[in-house]
């Protein structure tokens, strides 16, 4: 006696009705939850560390400069020279009044340099400067 194996009549394929429902939904999820980078950042830079931070909310009033460990400037897309601080803040400072300076500076950058930016910043009128840091742990 020979005996067969009775399978279903029915086709065995994968439902794709509600696929474009779970790729809008999936779409619509990435496009809520990615942020774009604005810098690319061109110096290489460790930041010191710090016991007490203080997160700064509204990001819309900063704008960043970051010194490296070969004591490169870059201010937004661009490497600048100490003396072009000055002009270009104060360009800043005009578009945006109450603009907030944060000093991304490598740990073993000297401070005499760091000194030379804040006065580039002071001639600018920037007085609102921050210096970014990591937590302690």
């Amino acid at each position: 006696m020979k005996f067969e194996k009775k399978r279903a009549s029915t086709k065995q394929e994968i439902p794709t009705a509600s696929m474009p429902d779970i790729i809008f939904m999936l779409l619509l999820f990435f496009m809520v939850t990615t942020t774009l980078r604005e810098v690319e950042v061109l110096v290489n830079y460790t930041l010191p560390e710090a016991k007490a931070i203080e997160k700064i909310e509204n990001k819309r009033l900063i704008s960043y400069i970051w010194v490296g460990q070969d004591q490169r400037i870059q201010i937004n897309d661009s490497l600048v020279k100490l003396e072009e601080i000055q002009s270009i803040m104060y360009t800043k400072r005009q578009a945006l009044p109450n603009v907030i300076v944060s000093l991304r500076i490598d740990k073993n950058t000297d401070m005499g340099y760091v000194t030379d930016i804040q006065q580039e910043l002071r001639k600018a009128y920037c007085l609102r400067i921050n210096y970014s840091a990591n937590i302690k742990i």
